[in-house]
Formats: structure tokens, C-alpha cells, sequence
């Protein structure tokens, strides 16, 4: 009888001992540090003699299995791999803003841009709180002409721009000339509306991808100094001056393809985008490197100065936008919603608004004041290739004064150009499509619109660029 009473307390004492040995382990199994990683899980497994996977057994199944195998052994505690923890690290310290000194040169441009820009911001904001106050029925019925005008658009004329695709065009900013950009490295400046050749501009080895002038060009200087800049796959990015078809001066820097340029508005600087994941801010008198900026993953493919003079936009093929404040060095806005390569970028005349356009097939509209996107637009089947505000300086009809306001059609209406072969004309308030305008034999690489607003210029895949405009425009 006692044996029997001491084999039962034995067992008992078993099952008591088995019920703690399982609390310390569900004990133990919350503190447990898990590898996330499911490659790390199954390497954990392995060293432990288990099998890697079992059937039906997903990843968080095989993560708990793991968790209570390790929890089974006293003693035993996870810490993260060595790789685990620098890539842990190495995250934090790309999410870190970090800063470089720059050269006095630098800091003299800074101080300068300051300088300039805020005179215009003052007066850009004096200029838009004068037309808040006039009468909203006059403003619907300027917007609603305007909007007549542009729903009537039609092909004016098509030019052969080169042998090989014409990836660029821009007009002027006198409006009597527009700039072509090639594959096959040639740049071309041609008359308007006539597209009779005016200049041949030898300079690139290889595909040119961005054409700018400068915002004097034509207007007020020289025609024997710098009045366009092309940038080329060959890395260069070459200055020209209407007298000459070679060259004034290449800027060297970039070590990769130079794939969108832009002039800041005073023409003092230039801001070139590249491949080799960088945007560069360049001094047009020196033709010295002012300042390497980094900040996107991948290739940098657009850049756009504000109106002002302050910010300027960069896109990258890493489906990002980023806007800086050229004044301090800081990224100041990021543009994040697009889900594929950004590849053009503009400013509205209001200076608060930025479009992107984006391989995803849509424009999206970004309000750096509420740091958001406010607006997405499916503008095209196929990737969106431009997409450009009406820059301006265009008064109402007769040159007439809405009570003592000249009022500017400036940034009323935008277009874009899509690999589906169309160039559409969307209204900048609702974003609505006004007008879609077919013509081109394929892919639609570039589009702009003249600051006259009497055209609108596109280039394509099929070798030529095409001027839009009003069917009843007279010549």
C-alpha cells in the first residue's frame, strides 16, 4: 500500500513539475528575440538539426516553430545576427540627414539666391492677393474662354526633326524659336511657326536628353553669349550661344548619363539632373561645380527651379520627388506616392503647386505649403513623358484691367505628353482634360507650350515635332 502511494505522489509531482517547466518556457518564448527575416529563420533551423519547412507551414508558422523550439532549451537567447544588426544600422544611418561643408563659392551663391528670391516672392504674393480680391463671375468667364480657345486646338504643323528620335523641344522665351533635342547627339533651333531650320548645334557623342534656355534668351542679351544648354548620355552638359554651332563651354562633373537640365530664373545658375544618382547646381559665368546633391536611390531623371528662385524639384527613377530650399541645403518636401520612375517635374506659376509624371501612367499634384499631394491624375495608357504648367506672361484679351488688376493666364491649364502617342491639355483648378491631341506615329517624348500662348510644341518617337494650335490662329 505505501508503494502504491508513493508511486501516485511520485507522478504528481511529475505533472506539477511539467506544469512549471511549461510556464518558464512560455515565459522564456516572450522574450525571445526572433529573427523577422524569413532566410534567417530557416538558417536558424538548420543549426538546429530541424527541418527548414514543413508542409503547408507558411512563414510565421515556421517563425513560431522556431520561437518555441529555441524556447525548449534553457538558457538559450537569440540576439541578432551581426549582419542583421549593421543592416538595422545602416538603415538608421540613411534615414539620418547628414551635411557636408561646402566651399565659400557655395555659401557666396546661397546668400545670393536668398537675396533674389525673396523680392519676388514678396511681389509674386502682393500680385495673387490683388487677384483674390476681383470679381469671381469675370474670372469663370476669362477661364471659360480661355478653355474655348484651347478645346480647339488642332496640328498646325509637323516638322522632321532628325534622323533618330527627337527626345526634347522647348520654345524660346521670345517665342519665335524652338529647340530640339536628338538621339542622335544633335541639337536643332528652329523658326516659328515656319520650322525652317535656323541652327545646327554639333556637340554631343551621344543621345541628348535635356535642352534648356536661358530666361533671357532672345529677349534682352547677346546673342554671341550663352543662350541654351544641352545635357547628353555622354555625361556633358554643353553651353551655346546663337552665333556658333560649337560650343562655348562643356560642364564635366557627372560620370554618368546627364538626363534632364534647367536654368535657375535669374540665369546666373544651372541645375542639371543625372544617372549617376545626383543633381548638380552649376555657376554659367565660372562654369564651376557649385554642388553635388545627393539624396535619391537611383538615378536622378528630372529637375525644375521654383518661379522665385528658392526651391527646385528633383525626380528620380526611385519613383521619388524631392524638393529643396536652395537657400539652406535641406530637403525641404518629399513627393512620395508615385509607384514607379518620376520622370518629369514642373512648378506652377503660383510657386506653391509641383506636377510630377511618373512611368505609373499618372500625374500627380503636389501643395508644398499642406506638404501633400492634393490631386492624381490617370493622364495616359502608357508612361506619362512631360508634364509642364502654361509659364506665362499673357494679360487678358485687349489689354484689358479687371478693376485695375492685370490678371495673367499664367498657370491656368498644363499639358502632358504620354508614351500612349497623345498630348493632353488638363484645366490646373479641377483637372479635368480639355483636349487630347493625336499626331504623332508613337511615343510622345516631350512637350512645351510657348509663354504667348498661341502654341503648344511636341516631340516624338517617330523623328519629328509637332506645333498645336488654334484652328482659326491667324499668321
Amino acid at each position: 500500500m505505501n508503494y502504491e502511494l508513493s508511486e501516485s505522489s511520485k507522478k504528481s509531482r511529475e505533472e506539477h513539475q511539467a506544469i512549471l517547466d511549461e510556464f518558464e518556457r512560455k515565459k522564456r518564448a516572450r522574450t525571445l528575440a526572433v529573427p523577422t527575416d524569413d532566410g534567417r529563420v530557416r538558417a536558424k533551423l538548420r543549426e538546429l538539426g530541424e527541418p527548414q519547412c514543413l508542409f503547408g507551414e507558411g512563414p510565421g508558422d515556421r517563425r513560431d516553430r522556431l520561437r518555441y523550439l529555441l524556447s525548449k532549451q534553457e538558457g538559450t537567447e537569440i540576439v541578432p545576427d551581426e549582419e542583421e544588426s549593421s543592416a538595422s544600422e545602416s538603415e538608421e544611418e540613411k534615414e539620418e540627414e547628414f551635411f557636408t561643408q561646402g566651399t565659400p563659392e557655395l555659401l557666396e551663391a546661397r546668400r545670393w539666391i536668398a537675396s533674389y528670391s525673396l523680392p519676388r516672392a514678396r511681389d509674386r504674393l502682393q500680385k495673387q492677393r490683388l487677384e483674390y480680391e476681383l470679381p469671381l463671375p469675370q474670372l469663370k468667364s476669362l477661364r471659360k474662354d480661355l478653355f474655348s480657345e484651347l478645346k480647339s486646338y488642332a496640328n498646325f504643323s509637323s516638322q522632321i526633326g532628325d534622323d533618330r528620335p527627337t527626345s526634347q523641344c522647348t520654345f524660346s522665351p521670345d517665342c519665335n524659336l524652338v529647340a530640339t533635342g536628338s538621339w542622335s547627339g544633335l541639337c536643332k533651333i528652329w523658326s516659328v511657326p515656319s520650322c525652317n531650320t535656323f541652327a545646327t548645334l554639333k556637340g554631343h557623342t551621344d543621345r541628348v536628353g535635356g535642352v534648356s534656355w536661358h530666361p533671357q534668351a532672345t529677349i534682352s542679351i547677346d546673342r554671341n553669349v550663352v543662350n541654351l544648354a544641352s545635357g547628353g548620355a555622354d555625361g556633358f552638359i554643353n553651353l551655346w550661344s546663337l552665333e556658333s554651332e560649337s560650343p562655348l563651354a562643356s560642364l564635366q562633373g557627372h560620370t554618368a548619363r546627364v538626363s534632364k537640365i534647367d536654368f535657375h530664373p535669374s540665369g546666373r545658375f544651372l541645375g542639371s539632373a543625372s544617372y549617376d544618382t545626383s543633381w548638380r547646381l552649376w555657376d554659367v559665368e565660372t562654369t564651376e561645380e557649385l554642388l553635388l546633391q545627393e539624396g535619391h536611390s537611383r538615378e536622378v531623371y528630372a529637375i525644375k527651379f521654383q518661379i522665385d528662385g528658392a526651391l527646385v524639384a528633383t525626380g528620380g527613377l526611385d519613383a521619388i520627388g524631392r524638393v529643396w530650399d536652395l537657400r539652406t541645403g535641406r530637403s525641404t518636401m518629399v513627393l512620395e506616392g508615385h509607384v514607379k520612375d518620376i520622370l518629369s517635374v514642373d512648378f506652377s506659376p503660383n510657386g506653391y503647386q509641383v506636377v510630377t509624371g511618373s512611368a505609373d501612367n499618372t500625374i500627380r499634384i503636389w501643395d508644398i505649403r499642406t506638404l501633400r499631394c492634393i490631386y492624381a491624375i490617370a493622364a495616359h495608357k502608357s508612361l506619362v513623358s512631360e508634364a509642364r504648367f502654361f509659364h506665362g506672361s499673357v494679360t487678358l484679351a485687349n489689354d484689358e484691367l479687371l478693376n485695375g488688376v492685370r490678371t495673367a493666364l499664367s498657370g491656368l491649364y498644363l499639358v502632358s505628353s504620354g508614351y500612349d502617342g497623345f498630348v493632353n491639355i488638363w484645366s490646373a483648378d479641377d483637372w479635368n482634360l480639355l483636349k487630347s491631341l493625336a499626331g504623332h506615329d508613337g511615343k510622345v517624348m516631350s512637350v512645351d507650350v510657348s509663354s504667348d500662348n498661341r502654341f503648344i510644341a511636341s516631340s516624338g518617337f517617330d523623328r519629328t515635332f509637332k506645333l498645336w494650335a488654334n484652328e482659326n490662329l491667324p499668321i
